[in-house]
């Protein structure tokens, strides 16, 4: 059967112990808290989850780990991150050999591609993988822009099925991407949820924030989907600080993660540089957003 990926897909954070260590019974703990939270899938080696300092044999052990927690209840997403198309079908073959369902794939982005470079692009990680690519879509971190008509080429492709939009502004260019491309192609929105609304409003069918909030944010997509947008503005407007407190550059990793701490969800804030831990001033403010959240 095709795979369609839809709804609430949380990119998970990577736990690590004080020594900089997988922390593998945190990610357990932290899989299997997603599933009961009503996560619709889940993603690993995005950019909430320090990607870019995992190592090849970090990815397998936590590609193995989350597999195992999350069994056949929701589908996995591993994120691919590499510079390059062979190093890029290297990360997406390891993944799909390990159990992935779906891929998210960011373009190569040291090097900037043209238009018809990532298309070829896409189309080799695609057919060399043999598992559904997404699109990321996210010129804020890598400086490739793909505009729309792009990704409706990218949409045409075999084993191309979906695409994560974070190109501000992201609910306009949803809507100008559902409008293009065929009905059976999955439209996503990015950027911890913060327009998710708006984007769910223009046709996206789901969302892929970072993973603290799943509980408090599931809800507010079923009241919406079920046509209480009243009652999903309301209860949005109270995450909005929290999710723009975790868009900080540089210090985002450590915000996830501080929040998960505070949950018992993980044991340990630790990052990996270039990510940073949080100051004094930060940890105070964090507090103050959190008040009464949960």
């Amino acid at each position: 059967m095709k795979l369609v990926l839809s709804g609430l897909i949380p990119i998970l954070a990577t736990p690590f112990t004080e020594q900089g260590e997988l922390d593998l019974p945190s990610l357990r703990r932290l899989t299997e808290w997603q599933l009961a939270s009503g996560a619709d899938g889940v993603a690993i080696f995005g950019m909430a989850s320090e990607g870019f300092a995992l190592t090849g044999q970090d990815r397998a052990r936590i590609l193995a780990e989350v597999r195992d927690a999350a069994g056949d209840a929701v589908p996995v997403v591993a994120g691919v991150g590499a510079t390059s198309t062979v190093t890029a079908v290297e990360q997406a073959l390891a993944a799909a050999d390990g159990g992935a369902d779906a891929l998210m794939v960011l373009p190569p982005y040291l090097v900037k591609p043209t238009g018809a470079q990532l298309v070829d692009f896409y189309g080799e990680v695609a057919e060399r993988s043999g598992i559904d690519v997404m699109v990321q879509d996210a010129p804020g971190a890598t400086g490739v822009a793909m505009p729309e008509s792009l990704i409706v080429e990218l949409s045409k492709l075999g084993g191309v099925t979906s695409v994560k939009v974070e190109a501000p502004p992201t609910a306009p260019k949803v809507g100008a991407v559902v409008g293009g491309v065929a009905g059976d192609f999955a439209v996503f929105g990015g950027q911890n949820a913060l327009f998710c609304l708006e984007e769910y409003g223009r046709g996206a069918v789901g969302t892929m924030p970072a993973c603290e909030f799943t509980d408090l944010l599931a809800p507010v997509l079923a009241d919406w989907t079920a046509g209480r947008r009243a009652d999903a503005l309301a209860a949005f407007t109270r995450l909005l600080p929290l999710i723009r407190f975790g868009m900080q550059p540089g210090i985002a990793w450590a915000v996830h993660k501080e929040i998960l701490v505070r949950r018992g969800l993980i044991a340990s804030a630790a990052v990996r540089s270039p990510a940073r831990p949080l100051d004094a001033g930060s940890l105070a403010f964090l507090d103050d957003v959190l008040q009464g959240l949960w």
